[in-house]
């Protein structure tokens, strides 16, 4: 997804500094994991990652949250 598409479809106080912190440990700890990394809204801290094997298949409440997936980079099969 691009960052100005998630700009323009989000409300006014969108913090964009946490968004893109919130991507960027995303994209950072996909090189080194075997799962997909997920980035969600927060109520505290505005966004954060998760890593889909901290919580095995996302529960309803968790998929609602994604705004963004970030694919592993890491693949077991050889």
């Amino acid at each position: 997804m691009i960052v100005s598409a998630v700009l323009t479809a989000t409300p006014l106080d969108f913090d964009q500094a946490a968004y893109l912190a919130a991507l960027d440990r995303a994209h950072a700890r996909s090189y080194h994991s075997y799962f997909n990394q997920y980035v969600l809204t927060d109520d505290e801290a505005g966004f954060i990652t998760v890593d889909e094997g901290d919580y095995g298949a996302l529960v309803p409440r968790l998929l609602d949250r994604v705004i963004e997936t970030v694919q592993s980079k890491l693949c077991d099969e050889s």
